[in-house]
């Protein structure tokens, strides 16, 4: 028995209460029969259940018509008139034969179709050649389902590679066993590719933590000025390698209320993500304000940007904008992605300007702890 069923039972044993009690009641002088509201008709109840659920419900008489349905059944396209989908009608027929309960999908098909993407319904008997058609929205289970298949297909991709690539290099390095040039240079590039394995696990890991279920840990007070200075400190061989100058602007001294771990490596992969993206010899700049009752850290680039078609893609798992430099640079395709997340959990947001040729702007955008006192912190950028 399904929860449209069992609402529809309860409705009636509820009326019925209502009715006996009442009448029980005043029989035995308890309510005066002026004091009582006028009882509803069971039709009338049955009606009010009927066009409440949030499934799309429609009975169908033997002749394959809607003698009923909800608005709800309208709105998912499982009715329109008195006209049930072909497909109802069809498994409702296979109800009344078999006189079992039968599934069948009623998902849009037109690919334009303005209802919802995916329709799964439950055909019921109910005797005398009725049947009930419950229907439900699955939209979010299938994008949900795709997402995921999606997710495993890039992983799988991902992955294989420095896979493979650890294994070629380690045949060439015994092929090459007694020549020990070739032997540093095949070790070179496995350390190179392991490191690569490394980061993606770890970006998979942090990714599946801040998008499943757990919560993130108890929020302190977070001072903006430490996380700048220690997401600089952990880029700066990166910078230095790149031949990139940072350019800070000055302490703000506010704080926000989150992680400060998640927080410094959202502005690492930034700014990763700034010097990976620049030519060498340009500078990237960290600039922090208030803005409101929030504070905006932006991280500004003059490499080549990010065409407009591609800016709400770059937040995507695995998108890269130009994959041969990301895979050079040893990118995985998830920092933004990392980013973008933490920004969620801590109730903010990320933003992106940016102008093919002229350079981009990631802002990372966080409300203020609730005081918006600022602080004075010992460190310096």
């Amino acid at each position: 028995m399904t929860g449209v069923v069992c609402v529809l039972v309860a409705a009636l044993a509820l009326a019925a209460g209502i009715v006996l009690g009442r009448r029980w009641g005043r029989s035995r002088g308890v309510v005066p029969p002026t004091a009582a509201p006028p009882e509803p008709a069971l039709a009338d109840l049955l009606e009010r259940v009927f066009s409440a659920t949030d499934e799309g419900l429609v009975v169908v008489d033997r002749g394959g018509a809607a003698v009923l349905a909800n608005r709800r059944a309208r709105e998912l396209g499982v009715v329109a008139g008195d006209k049930p989908d072909a497909r109802a009608v069809a498994a409702c027929a296979d109800v009344r034969e078999r006189g079992t309960t039968v599934a069948v999908d009623l998902s849009p098909l037109a690919a334009r179709s303005r209802r919802p993407a995916a329709v799964l319904a439950r055909v019921r008997p109910l005797g005398d050649g009725y049947t009930m058609v419950e229907a439900t929205d699955t939209s979010d289970a299938v994008r949900l389902e795709a997402t995921r298949r999606d997710f495993v297909a890039n992983v799988s991709h991902e992955l294989k590679t420095p896979v493979g690539a650890v294994g070629l290099l380690a045949e060439a390095v015994l092929d090459a066993a007694d020549d020990p040039a070739e032997v540093r240079r095949f070790g070179t590039k496995i350390v190179r590719e392991a490191d690569r394995l490394g980061n993606l696990v770890t970006e998979l890991i942090a990714l599946s933590r801040l998008t499943g279920a757990e919560g993130l840990p108890e929020l302190s007070r977070v001072a903006i000025d430490e996380v700048v200075c220690e997401a600089l400190h952990r880029t700066r061989l990166s910078a230095e390698a790149a031949r990139i100058e940072i350019v800070v602007d000055k302490p703000i001294g506010l704080e926000v209320e989150g992680d400060q771990t998640l927080l410094i490596t959202a502005l690492c992969n930034l700014i990763e993500n700034a010097i990976a993206y620049s030519p060498a010899e340009t500078p990237v700049s960290v600039s922090r304000r208030q803005s409101g009752d929030a504070v905006e850290i932006a991280v500004t680039d003059r490499g080549i940007g990010i065409a407009p078609e591609h800016q709400k893609r770059v937040f995507e798992r695995f998108f890269r904008v130009d994959p041969a430099r990301s895979r050079a640079t040893g990118g995985t395709g998830l920092g933004l992605a990392i980013v973008k997340h933490v920004l969620a959990n801590h109730g903010g947001e990320v933003r992106l300007w940016s102008s093919p040729g002229t350079g981009s702007t990631f802002t990372m955008r966080l409300p203020l702890a609730p005081d918006h006192a600022p602080v004075h912190t010992g460190g310096t950028s």
